[in-house]
């Protein structure tokens, strides 16, 4: 068995048609990952799938493409309904599916919030093929968009779906599992695998076929992680070493908390380095704006909540910092997910302090194993603290001038972000501490 997998070289051996097998060659895909190759020829076989992969593994090609060639055969309207827990991971999901079916007229609608609902109704009313939403948003348009149901779906994907199964989409899925056919195929993918996911397979899957391309909670041997424990106080200098000796690479630094990501990033700024925020409380143009610049490289800093750690495929990220150890350790998988991408390499940095030893334990236990501790003499890192306490204490007046903690519904920061965009758009940034980044 091991060694007909191990035969598997090219998409046209696992069933692929041809003008699929041409929109892989022109994203860059030569052969299938692990996850495609073993997910694939029970799609083909018209099986529900569970697949359990690393992020990063390809996952979306795993159910996209047997979905498209299904769609082939018969086509219509409505073919295909994709939840995902996040707006960014649902965009993303939706821009694969247009590439890959670009030669086969393939039309989609992405349904989510912090964007005109009319828009998205208009774009139902052209009968997309694929729908990609996310939960609640889906809900809405099922509840009030005239002539719009997925009674004629073929096919459901739950992509990320431990997170689709928490308290905030639980009531969402259970109403649109309702108002779908049970004769369809169904797909669910995730990272990890929970107590939750079992229970959603019992309740809407048929004989699924399980898929483990990676082992429960493992990262990719390409990723270099470390830890360093450090006093609370200095969390912030340790960050600012750290980033500053890797001043040429592409880094995401994971926060718990969205003013968090404000703080930092305007601190980072006052000491010349080209961050940028993306959190929940941002308006959806302003996060996709954040994106999209961290993307292009105008900004090798992306300052970021657990909204940016799920799917998000931004192929030249080096580093992983986490600023914050997250309190629930599954995350970690995630968070560190976002570099170390399709056979690269990487590196992740965990800063602990004494409040944080249990989470980080967990997290160790949770990978199965004990990480090497980040090298640095404190003496050098504290030579930085003057400039860093100025920096924050700038920073914390800058928030107070602009209103403080202020959480708009659907709104943001704007505040904020016009410094973002008067940062960016000037060369220099002030008190230079590090070179230039380089463009990716």
């Amino acid at each position: 068995m091991e060694e007909s997998k191990e035969e598997i070289k090219s998409f046209k051996e696992l069933g692929v048609c041809d003008q699929l097998i041409e929109a892989c060659d022109n994203l860059g895909w030569k052969t299938p990952s692990k996850i495609q190759a073993e997910a694939m020829p029970h799609a083909f076989e018209g099986k529900d799938l569970i697949g359990l992969a690393q992020t990063g593994s390809g996952k979306t090609g795993a159910f996209a493409i047997p979905i498209l060639q299904a769609l082939l055969d018969a086509p219509h309207a409505f073919f295909a309904c994709v939840l995902s827990p996040t707006r960014e991971l649902a965009i993303q999901i939706a821009e694969q599916f247009e590439a890959l079916g670009s030669g086969i007229g393939v039309k989609c609608a992405v349904l989510v919030g912090g964007i005109d609902q009319v828009q998205q109704s208009i774009s139902l009313g052209k009968r997309p093929h694929i729908v990609v939403a996310t939960p609640g948003r889906l809900l809405d348009h099922l509840s009030n968009t005239k002539g719009f149901s997925l009674r004629t779906i073929k096919y459901l994907v739950l992509d990320e779906a431990d997170r689709l199964l928490n308290e905030d989409f639980e009531k969402a899925l259970d109403q649109i599992l309702n108002a779908i056919p049970r004769e369809r195929r169904t797909y669910l993918f995730s990272a990890t695998m929970t107590k939750k996911v079992r229970k959603l397979q019992r309740a809407c899957l048929r004989n699924p076929v399980k898929i483990e391309a990676a082992s429960k909670y493992s990262t990719v041997d390409t990723l270099k992680q470390q830890y360093r424990f450090l006093p609370a106080k200095y969390k912030d200098c340790y960050l600012i070493y750290i980033l500053t000796e890797m001043s040429g690479s592409t880094s995401m630094v994971f926060t718990r908390t969205c003013d968090a990501t404000r703080l930092l990033a305007l601190m980072l700024r006052n000491l010349g380095l080209r961050a940028i925020p993306i959190s929940g409380q941002m308006a959806q143009t302003k996060r996709l704006g954040a994106l999209n610049k961290f993307k292009a490289g105008e900004c090798n800093i992306l300052i970021c909540t657990d909204v940016a750690s799920r799917g998000l495929d931004i192929p030249s990220v080096d580093m992983v910092i986490n600023y914050d150890i997250p309190t629930n350790s599954k995350d970690y998988i995630h968070r560190v997910g976002r570099t170390a991408r399709a056979g690269r390499s990487g590196v992740a940095i965990s800063l602990v302090n004494q409040y944080e030893l249990e989470w980080y334990i967990q997290i160790e236990n949770l990978i199965g194993k004990k990480l090497p501790e980040y090298p640095a003499e404190e003496e050098e890192v504290l030579l930085l603290l003057e400039r860093v306490t100025e920096a924050k204490r700038i920073s914390l007046m800058k928030i107070k001038e602009t209103g403080g903690k202020r959480k708009h519904r659907g709104g943001g920061d704007d505040g904020d972000n016009e410094e973002v965009e008067r940062y960016l758009g000037s060369k220099n940034g002030k008190g230079k501490l590090s070179k230039k980044p380089k463009r990716k």
